[in-house]
This record gives C-alpha cells, structure tokens and sequence, in this order.
C-alpha cells in the first residue's frame, strides 16, 4: 500500500520503542549506541536518559516520566530513576513493554541474545509489574521476546514471538490472567506493534521493508513499506492518532542514516497509550 513516508530523524543505530504523547512528541531509545531521546514537535531532539543500552520499550507514566526496559525495568522522572522490577536469574534484560487499561506494565524478558536469531533459544516470559517490586510472570515459552499489545475492548493480549515468526494471541480475563494462547498471525520475524481503533493488529517485520497490518481476525489486511529493511518497531500519534510511526536499524535510500524513524499518515486511527500508574 502506497503511502507518503517523511522522515523524522535518523543516525542512530537501533532505533525501538517509539512513544508518542499527547503534545506530539516522540520518545524512542537506541537499543545498540544507547540513550532515549524525545522528538519535539519542532523537531528538536534532546536525550531523556543518557547512555542506557538495550531498552526496547517506553511507556509514558501518568505522574510524568517514562517507564523504560533494559537491564531493569525503572521509572526515570526528571533525572531519578525508581526500579520497578529487577532482572530475575537467568535473564538477559527486559525487552518490548506495555501497559493495561489499569496501568500495570507488562513486559516481556530476554534469555538469549536477540541479535542471534539462528541460534538455539531458551524461550522468554511476559511479566506483569502490579507495583514497585511486585510482579508476577503471566506466561512463559515465548522464543524471542517482542511487540505487545491490547485488543480495544482490553480481551484480547497480542504478543511478537520473533523466533516462531508469529504473533501469539491470549485471552484475558477480569484479574488480568491469561488463557488460551493461540497463533494470532504469522509473519517473517515479526517485532514491535500497535493495535488500531478497528481492532486491526500492526507488526513491524524486522527484515521485511515495512509494516503488516493483519484484520481482527488475524487476516492479512494491508502492508505498508519505509525505506527501511530492518523496521523494529511502530505506534500511532497526532492529535487524530493517524499517524504511525515507524522505526527501524537501516535506511535503503541513504544507508549513510542508518536507523531511522518514518511516520506515514494513514485513514485508521490507533488506540491512545494507556498510562503506567505502578
């Protein structure tokens, strides 16, 4: 599908957890070089947390601030930083995150290097942050951690397994827990996503040029392409939440700009981004 692509910043190296608020700017992170950045609506840029590598994730927190993954899982508010769930034995680092219509932060976990997608993995699981120092794992066998994201009517969890090249599905029940996990999708090496008002799910294909929407039903429904190979993520924003922002690690046309970010207008509004409230 055709869409105008403008490029809002580039020169990083891999550009994930694209968070738009509501006043229009964009904060995103540099999983390799570091740092998290926030893009002005003037298209300034300044860094919100210096140096810190690996956050896959971004979460704005109703009492201002970002929820951030990495090595922990924090809250970083005007320079303090306050951790909400430490690395458990085993784990890498915390990766894609999410948050709940309650504002509990769910975020998935990393066992394996990422960045070795042939190699033998030892799966993943989604944990779910009820507080500071107050988690529990909703489920677990997730190959390689990624996108996660709600249905509209909150029913539906969607979550990015790279390595299965699929976007599992679970039903979520009134406490929170989760049931009956299904393939939603499936999609080559599927990273980041954005679920739209019509239920439809967004998927970042990481190696794949561009991004797949598939319908509530888990069909195919259209497909976007950036001047990108490696896109790693996407979320909606603007003031008609139509626009979608696409990140990535490369850019085809001028690969001297190496990660990028795109936003792309399109005729299906996305979700506003609950609050983290933990």
């Amino acid at each position: 599908m055709p869409l105008d692509v403008e490029t809002l910043a580039h020169g990083f190296g891999l550009v994930e957890g694209p968070r738009m608020d509501p006043d229009g700017s964009l904060y995103f992170s540099d999983v390799t070089h570091g740092g998290v950045y926030r893009r002005a609506p003037d298209g300034s840029l300044e860094t919100v947390v210096p140096k810190r590598k690996g956050v896959g994730g971004i979460a704005l927190h109703a009492e201002g601030g970002l929820v951030i993954s990495g090595r922990d899982v924090c809250h970083v508010k005007d320079g303090a930083t306050r951790t909400l769930l430490e690395r458990p034995e085993g784990v890498g680092g915390f990766n894609d995150l999410f948050v709940d219509a309650t504002g509990r932060v769910l975020v998935g976990t990393l066992r394996s290097n990422p960045f070795d997608l042939g190699a033998e993995r030892e799966p993943g699981e989604c944990w779910r942050i009820d507080g500071e120092g107050k988690a529990t794992v909703l489920y677990a066998g997730v190959g390689l951690s990624n996108g996660i994201g709600f249905s509209p009517d909150g029913r539906t969890l969607y979550h990015s397994d790279t390595a299965a090249g699929a976007v599992l599905a679970h039903d979520v029940d009134a406490d929170g827990s989760v049931a009956n996990r299904r393939v939603f999708a499936e999609c080559d090496a599927p990273d980041g996503l954005a679920v739209d008002a019509a239920g439809g799910v967004w998927v970042a294909s990481y190696g794949g040029g561009g991004v797949v929407r598939f319908d509530a039903s888990g069909r195919t429904d259209r497909r976007v392409e950036v001047p990108a190979q490696l896109v790693s993520s996407c979320c909606f924003g603007g003031e008609d939440l139509r626009d979608l922002v696409v990140t990535s690690q490369d850019n085809t046309e001028a690969p001297e700009r190496r990660g990028s970010i795109f936003r792309l207008r399109t005729d299906l509004p996305g979700l506003p981004p609950p609050l983290a409230r933990v």
